[in-house]
């Protein structure tokens, strides 16, 4: 939530709306009990929640945060006695008050507190007090709800903060959605506004709920509950839903996101699609807008569902226009690039993201092959960046397979070392290049414009492996010999041995083959030997390693 909901910078731009609700205060005073109980324990403090049932109006995940927020700042700032949460009604509205026993906060800070980075006594910025952000976001966000902030506190003898939240006017309406509460359409509105509608959705009671729903207003409805399993339903030609309605965070890679674009593709046409979120990031609605989708925040109401259902679905008698297939591929055409990363090590796909969302690259990240092979529809302009090394079916299988379905796609192997004859089998299952980890920004982006532009020109790559020819024809023979002993990863004592000429003298050649070629590695060389023997190409074939030319230089 921290990451994405209650950034400074989302708020501040706009994208916090607040979804304002009646609802009982002590659902929220038991979840902050039962989450900071242990971490009090921890420091041996004593964390005392007193009960409230009292109804108020406001917006319940963003009152909460204000509170977490002022609950962690408070055991944070306290290394012995007590920190107490508790409510009061005062002056009409309900005031949330935040007690400790901790250091305390001088006059003339009370201001200073709430801007950023700020710290009380944490001058040599210790981790363990956090960033100073925490009482900044509450402050924003309580501005936001005009929920006011009050701060009491006399150095050395703790704080008190209070949250002051308004009281409904009305009998408050019950905190979870309720189908029979869901007012139900008249037979003139259902049969103007009727269809089958997709529903994925990996929280089974929430999938139970909007199928419900959904059927008592009239609709056929189709239930999955995640990614592969709604694209598993493509094979079915009846298939044709009026309208997807799908979580954003489902399990196994997929968003629903990018379920919905990968069932649009596989119907050949723009079914209208509502995202349903409690991610509400800039970059997350940026990116559900720029697909035409809609989106709803999480928890979602009802009756507001309903009534955007209706307003997608087409009107009786009227059928759903089909985009030809060529018209799809041409629209994909104009699409920015993706980039597919299979790779299981998460800290590795959020690294590549960046670096290629910055230069304008759409990313799918997947963290293994049997994931890919499910989310995976060609005709999109693209390429493959693959693990070597992956759980199930690892990067090797995984090219041999798009290979022999037909699917084949400019592949980048990534590589854990430098492990040129591993590099080499790679290329021989269809890779047309490789890169080492750690993965440098240029190496990276080089790669996938080389792939790119190999794929989209074939004449460039007959270009690069006359180029490659060319240059491995400067070498003599005695040292293409050798060129093929260290691509088949043979170190120079061995090879010294096996061709009986001195360790030296292999140093020397193995450094003219270098400068002679420009590479600056042997990865490069391998690259370099491979599109040589490629015969243009797309999927090189290694050249032989260690075969040993007779006569030539020693």
């Amino acid at each position: 939530m921290l990451n994405t909901l209650l950034d400074i910078n989302q708020i501040e731009a706009g994208n916090v709306k607040a979804e304002t609700a009646d609802f009982s205060i002590n659902e929220i005073l038991a979840r902050l009990r039962d989450d900071f109980t242990l971490h009090a324990q921890a420091k041996g403090l004593t964390l005392r929640v007193v009960a409230c049932h009292q109804t108020v109006r406001s917006d319940p995940r963003l009152l909460e945060q204000i509170l977490r927020n002022l609950l962690s700042n408070a055991l944070k700032y306290t290394e012995r006695g007590k920190v107490l949460l508790g409510c009061r009604r005062r002056n009409g509205m309900l005031s949330i008050d935040v007690c400790d026993t901790g250091i305390g906060i001088a006059h003339k800070e009370v201001q200073a507190i709430f801007d950023e980075y700020y710290q009380v006594d944490n001058q040599a910025r210790k981790r363990e007090h956090g960033l100073g952000l925490g009482l900044s976001i509450a402050h924003r966000l309580a501005k936001l709800l005009d929920h006011p902030i009050r701060v009491r506190s006399d150095l050395g003898r703790g704080s008190i903060f209070s949250i002051s939240v308004m009281l409904p006017t009305a009998k408050a309406a019950p905190p979870l959605p309720d189908p029979a509460a869901v007012e139900p359409p008249s037979d003139e509105e259902v049969g103007r506004r009727a269809g089958l509608i997709l529903v994925i959705e990996d929280d089974a009671e929430m999938r139970e709920l909007l199928a419900l729903v959904l059927t008592e207003g009239g609709h056929g409805v189709t239930v999955a509950p995640d990614g592969r399993a709604a694209l598993a339903l493509l094979s079915d030609d009846r298939f044709q839903p009026d309208l997807i309605l799908s979580d954003y965070n489902l399990p196994n890679d997929l968003n629903g996101l990018q379920v919905a674009m990968k069932l649009r593709e596989g119907l050949h046409r723009e079914v209208p699609v509502i995202i349903l979120t409690g991610d509400i990031s800039t970059s997350t609605l940026r990116e559900i807008t720029a697909q035409r989708c809609t989106h709803l925040n999480k928890p979602v109401k009802m009756q507001d569902m309903i009534r955007i259902v209706r307003q997608f679905l087409p009107a009786p008698g009227s059928e759903p226009h089909p985009v030809a297939p060529e018209k799809v591929d041409a629209a994909n055409r104009t699409r920015s690039p993706v980039v597919f990363i299979v790779d299981d090590d998460p800290h590795i796909c959020r690294e590549m993201r960046a670096v290629l969302e910055d230069e304008d690259y759409a990313v799918e990240d997947y963290t293994d092959g049997e994931a890919f092979l499910a989310g995976y529809r060609p005709g999109r302009e693209g390429c493959l960046l693959i693990d070597a090394y992956l759980p199930g079916m690892d990067g090797f299988q995984l090219l041999r397979r798009l290979r022999d379905d037909g699917r084949a796609l400019p592949s980048i192997m990534i590589t854990g070392r430098a492990d040129v004859p591993m590099a080499v089998e790679a290329m021989k299952a269809g890779a047309t290049d490789f890169i080492e980890k750690p993965v440098t920004r240029e190496e990276l982006l080089l790669a996938v414009e080389r792939a790119m532009e190999l794929a989209r020109d074939s004449s460039k790559l007959v270009a690069w492996h006359d180029s490659a020819v060319s240059q491995i024809a400067e070498l003599t023979d005695r040292q293409r010999e050798i060129m093929d002993m260290v691509l088949a990863g043979h170190p120079s004592k061995n090879i010294a041995a096996d061709l009986g000429i001195s360790q030296r003298t292999v140093e020397n050649h193995r450094a003219a083959i270098m400068k002679r070629t420009g590479c600056k590695s042997v990865p490069a060389l391998a690259r370099l030997a491979l599109a040589a023997a490629s015969g243009g190409a797309t999927a090189p074939v290694a050249p032989s390693a260690g075969n040993g030319r007779p006569g030539g230089q020693r």
